[in-house]
């Protein structure tokens, strides 16, 4: 069914972004549909914050229509995640320490996003300091899940991902260290992308050289979206090291995926405790690839799960001591600070140089094992969460089947073996659980891969497309 223009929220980015370059749509009505529909839908979920006052928007988007064109994103609204710094926005990274900070300069990822024309209009809420998977802070509260206003919208970037399912915003971008793109896309049934590590490049602030796990990345309701935003923030900042060039995310789009091999790691040989109904819902989503002509083959454990843990809070831990251990030295800090952040902090400072140095050394061998896995398959896939969408009031679920979780974020393990070594990986939505509940699939290839994982997922979405078919009851 054709989707009417005077309805601009529903429209795909794509499509929106058509549009305003046509002409056939006004960056006032664009802005005034998405503001009309936040007011309407978003105290119901709390997905964005630190929304800009309406007549500034307005304004801004008027002259945007009377503007010479500056990109992609020219005259679309966009909300940044609450990570990152923008300039007159206020940026608190879900912490009371910084609830009134209004930075004097926009961080890479706000500035491009501006450069190609986008309209600041707030920002997506996120856990404090991005720790845990699960979108509640101090200052902002708790976003709920789009499709059951009972539960977690996932994290850190459940802001986005629920503004996005929620239809609040075109597109967003995201954070991911642990899996902050991929948990809350697979809980909102939308796509988060992960991009290889260094392609969308880290700011010129604290260490740039170790710092080399955290990435941002794209969001949408679709891989074409997806790959546009992905051109935008792509492309090396010339102040940090380990430049990647950007390429044309969209020009294989549209690839013949018949022959690809896709290897299927399941739970890791019973490694990563499943809820019921993720492998299955999963497998039905890998039968799709089948369909398309794709090659799926179960694989056994490839590398031990544990000693990717053991890297991965080690060097997580490190990083955290390193940039943060003012929070927990200060009294007056430590005493407004999550106590999640202040174990990753905790642990850290009491690592040694020999504890980073074996974890860098595990963290070598995976990837080299991975790269041999390459050369035999095309993509690998895991479930992108180890649990459904869980109730909002917990703080994070502490067990699974029973097991007992023994950190905060050991629920959503599955997701570590991409992150450790930086690879290009798409959580594509694999529809609905028993429950009505949202779940996803982690597909991921060789480091630089980034366009053909893109175009893997778009292949699946043209015959799934679960965020189209099956939008949030609100």
């Amino acid at each position: 069914m054709k989707k009417s223009v005077r309805d601009p929220a529903s429209l795909s980015a794509v499509c929106l972004s058509e549009g305003l370059r046509r002409g056939e749509l006004s960056a006032r009505d664009v802005m005034v549909g998405f503001l009309d529909r936040i007011e309407a839908v978003n105290p119901k979920i709390n997905a964005i914050v630190s929304l800009r006052p309406y007549a500034e928007l307005l304004a801004e988007a008027e002259a945007a229509d009377k503007a010479r064109r500056l990109g992609w994103l020219h005259g679309m609204p966009v909300a940044v995640k609450d990570l990152v710094r923008t300039k007159g926005v206020r940026t608190t990274w879900g912490s009371p320490l910084h609830a009134d900070f209004v930075p004097e300069a926009d961080d890479l990822v706000a500035a491009r996003m501006r450069a190609a024309g986008a309209i600041l209009i707030g920002k997506t809420n996120t856990p404090e300091r991005g720790h845990g998977s699960h979108t509640f802070n101090t200052v902002h509260g708790t976003t709920l899940n789009p499709y059951d206003r009972t539960r977690s919208a996932g994290g850190s970037s459940g802001g986005a991902a629920a503004a996005l399912a929620a239809r609040l915003l075109p597109i967003a971008d995201g954070s991911d260290m642990m899996g902050s793109l991929r948990n809350p896309a697979a809980f909102c049934n939308v796509y988060g992308f992960r991009p290889t590590w260094g392609l969308v490049p880290p700011d010129a602030e604290g260490d740039t050289f170790l710092s080399t796990l955290s990435t941002d990345g794209p969001m949408g309701r679709s891989p074409e979206d997806v790959a546009r935003l992905l051109a935008v923030l792509a492309g090396p900042n010339p102040e940090t090291p380990f430049p990647r060039p950007a390429e044309d995310f969209t020009a294989a789009l549209r690839s013949d995926i018949r022959g690809l091999r896709i290897g299927w790691l399941a739970d890791w040989g019973g490694a990563y405790q499943m809820e019921p109904g993720i492998t299955q819902i999963c497998e039905a989503a890998l039968a799709v690839f089948e369909a398309l002509g794709a090659i799926v083959e179960p694989l056994d454990p490839p590398f031990p799960a544990e000693e990717i843990w053991q890297s991965w809070v080690t060097l997580r831990a490190m990083l955290n001591a390193g940039s943060k251990a003012d929070l927990l030295r200060e009294p007056a800090k430590r005493a407004l600070t999550k106590p999640e952040t202040l174990w990753e902090i905790d642990r850290g400072l009491g690592l040694s140089a020999a504890n980073a140095y074996e974890a860098s050394v595990i963290r070598s061998r995976w990837f080299a094992e991975a790269a041999r896995l390459f050369d035999r398959f095309d993509a690998l896939a895991l479930p992108s969460a180890q649990v459904w969408p869980f109730p909002a009031e917990w703080r994070w679920p502490n067990e699974i089947n029973g097991r007992k979780m023994d950190t905060y974020h050991r629920w959503m393990e599955v997701v570590v073996p991409v992150s450790l070594i930086g690879l290009p990986c798409l959580s594509v939505p694999v529809g609905f659980g028993a429950a009505g509940l949202p779940m996803g699939m982690q597909v991921f290839g060789r480091a630089g891969a980034d366009a053909a994982v893109l175009a893997m997922g778009n292949a699946y979405h043209l015959e799934t497309d679960w965020p189209g078919r099956r939008p949030p009851p609100l």
